[in-house]
């Protein structure tokens, strides 16, 4: 397979807006990354432009060794799989599969190699002599995807291919990409592999390592559990995780030696981790903290700290309950299996209840530009 570089990437329409502002990017030959962001970040754009449906109006894109600027998609070894599957018709799901070769001049056994190779990975052999309006929309998923299996490109290319399906149906098609993408790798056939989506629990599942665009500027670029644990600024950290983080206004002042965290009219101490972290900073903030990190039970283990809120409203998720509250008046949200609700579930709308935020799992981000504030411990 190939390594995909992005050097100093930007687009420009000819009304002069720009879409995509000097991407710098790195995939590594046979690593799966993913490009997410919302509605509108140029994450599709971008895709489209490594495939060559998009001019590229600065910067070098080279796939392997090979600068691909000015090459028509079909010289650069890529392979693209829609939202729409466009299948045709009047094909058998064999026919669809084979197409392509076919018109580059393949040899007829190899046609049928390559094709009854790509049908067993996918385990779709029993529907190869079927046609398209005879498939489910997982069916049609998995001929589009062996599709580009067949083709043996350097880069796959995925443009939210799942988005049209369900939701039982998106996830175990997520599994199935995953595995395929494992089994290459395992066969000596690593595929490098850009997937375009804006639902982060696919991103998340999915991808070795995630670029999270904004406004066709990447945010950051790392390991699924890092952008979770540790992200560059507030855009990221409320971005991924659901629900989202609770990122509320709040203010770092020391006192005796210490420092304190005013959230709501309410002063509470940072434990000393955090302390050391921000290095002695004071002023305004951004507070940051997940849902999962407040407690409505029992007081936690750990460097948490209670506070007064007031019950606003619950989501049963069966597995989980999201609690909803205010804290003076910054809402925030907490995510309590049902056996920690201490209580909770009796309360009405404006009841009062003692929730423990955990600080030591706490963020905070600058106010102004939303870039983290917490230094490496």
């Amino acid at each position: 397979m190939a390594r995909l570089q992005l050097k100093k990437i930007e687009k420009v329409y000819p009304n002069g807006f720009k879409a995509v502002h000097g991407v710098d990017l790195d995939v590594r030959d046979g690593e799966f990354m993913v490009f997410v962001g919302p509605s509108g970040c140029a994450k599709s754009t971008l895709l489209r432009m490594i495939a060559g449906l998009e001019s590229i109006s600065g910067g070098e894109l080279f796939i392997g060794d090979k600068l691909v600027n000015r090459l028509a998609p079909k010289q650069r070894g890529i392979a693209m799989v829609f939202q729409n599957y466009a299948l045709y018709p009047h094909m058998t799901v064999f026919d669809n599969l084979a197409f392509g070769l076919r018109l580059a001049g393949t040899p007829k056994a190899e046609v049928q190699q390559r094709v009854r190779h790509a049908a067993g990975l996918l385990e779709m052999e029993h529907l190869l002599e079927r046609y398209p309006k005879q498939l489910s929309g997982g069916q049609a998923q998995r001929v589009a995807v062996g599709r580009a299996i067949v083709k043996k490109p350097e880069v796959f290319l995925f443009d939210e291919p799942l988005s049209n399906l369900d939701a039982k149906l998106r996830a175990a098609m997520r599994v199935r990409l995953t595995e395929l993408h494992r089994t290459l790798r395992e066969a000596g056939q690593p595929a490098t592999v850009v997937y375009v989506t804006h639902d982060q629990v696919e991103a998340m599942t999915m991808g070795e390592r995630i670029c999270v665009l904004k406004d066709g500027v990447i945010q950051q670029v790392d390991t699924p559990t890092a952008l979770y644990d540790h992200p560059a600024n507030a855009f990221v950290a409320s971005f991924i995780g659901s629900p989202e983080m609770n990122i509320v206004d709040a203010q770092l002042s020391a006192q005796d030696g210490g420092c304190l965290l005013q959230l709501g009219g309410r002063s509470v101490a940072l434990p000393a981790s955090k302390m050391v972290q921000l290095g002695g900073l004071a002023g305004a903030v951004k507070f940051g903290l997940r849902p999962e990190h407040v407690s409505a039970g029992p007081r936690p283990q750990g460097d948490s700290v209670p506070v007064q809120g007031t019950v606003r409203f619950t989501e049963h998720m069966g597995s989980e309950v999201f609690v909803h509250f205010n804290v003076g008046e910054l809402a925030l949200s907490a995510r309590v299996p049902p056996d920690q609700l201490n209580g909770l579930q009796d309360k009405v709308r404006g009841a009062t209840h003692t929730f423990h935020l955990q600080l030591e799992r706490s963020h905070f981000f600058d106010t102004t530009s939303g870039v983290s504030l917490l230094r490496a411990s």
